[in-house]
């Protein structure tokens, strides 16, 4: 189909993207258009005005900053993934951007539109909660820092204002975390993730001292295993059978429900073992 009629201005810096979007009613930001562009072709979407965000070179980078890495909303998947920063400190988020879509998507694709759209289905919300990530964002009150288990409301809806635009994401670096794991289970290569598991462990005194554990496509927003965290710190061998305790999983053409929920529990064993191997 044919997207309705839209205006289109290109921003000239962050403030000026957050301008167009305070003036103008239904205005949606444009970075990569992967998502959006689709949505707009079957007219799930019409927003009235496209503000393109997709020349902002200055959102686009890795910087060391302390404790964590700091990361430009408008950094593409594919830097993200060859990054040395990342690869050295925070190594799950380089491999999680090798795993999004195929190599055209992680071309043009960008961080900062995955978390703003908002999908269940998308491989970062998940990885970001787990690490405890935080979301810095601007708009017309000033800047705010939104924590990643906050960001997201629902399907495709997130604590984002209509005239806030995210410039940033920090992420910690691992340090002491010894292992690290993303698990994704789709029908292809190029596929949204049917279900996948993010997870992080600490060692202490050769057991579990500490692990995360959040699920992917398990619900209407990323969704953090505490049972089967709790379980496995506890050094319970069936954790996995706790994974999905706190899950909603839909039902679609991709999967049913109760399929989802048992593919948690395998996929989550695996990347469980995955990270306490690494």
């Amino acid at each position: 189909m044919i997207p309705a009629t839209f205006d289109y201005e290109v921003a000239g810096s962050p403030e000026h993207a957050v301008e167009l979007l305070a003036a103008t009613e239904d205005a949606k930001l444009l970075a990569g258009g992967h998502s959006l562009i689709p949505l707009m072709r079957l007219r799930f979407a019409r927003p009235s005005l496209l503000v393109d965000i997709g020349r902002l070179a200055d959102l686009s980078y890795v910087r060391d900053a302390g404790e964590q890495l700091a990361i430009g909303a408008l950094t593409r998947y594919r830097a993200l993934k060859e990054d040395p920063l990342l690869q050295e400190h925070c190594p799950i988020v380089s491999h999680t951007a090798g795993l999004v879509g195929d190599p055209q998507v992680r071309h043009r694709g960008t961080i900062g539109g995955s978390l703003a759209h908002s999908d269940p289905a998308s491989d970062f919300p998940a990885v970001l909660v787990a690490l405890g990530a935080e979301i810095v964002v601007v708009g017309t009150g000033g800047s705010r820092t939104i924590p990643a288990a906050e960001l997201f409301r629902g399907v495709f809806e997130s604590a984002l204002g209509p005239d806030e635009l995210i410039t940033e994401i920090r992420v910690p670096k691992l340090g002491s975390w010894t292992g690290w794991s993303y698990v994704k289970f789709a029908r292809r290569a190029q596929d949204w993730a049917t279900v996948a598991v993010a997870a992080l462990v600490r060692r202490d005194n050769g057991g579990i001292g500490e692990a995360r554990i959040a699920l992917t496509n398990m619900g209407p927003v990323p969704v953090r295993a505490h049972a089967a965290e709790q379980a496995l710190v506890a050094g319970d061998e069936e954790f996995a059978a706790h994974l999905a305790d706190e899950a909603d999983p839909p039902s679609d053409t991709a999967a049913s429900a109760e399929f989802r929920a048992h593919l948690a529990r395998v996929i989550g064993a695996r990347a469980v073992e995955e990270a306490i191997g690494r």
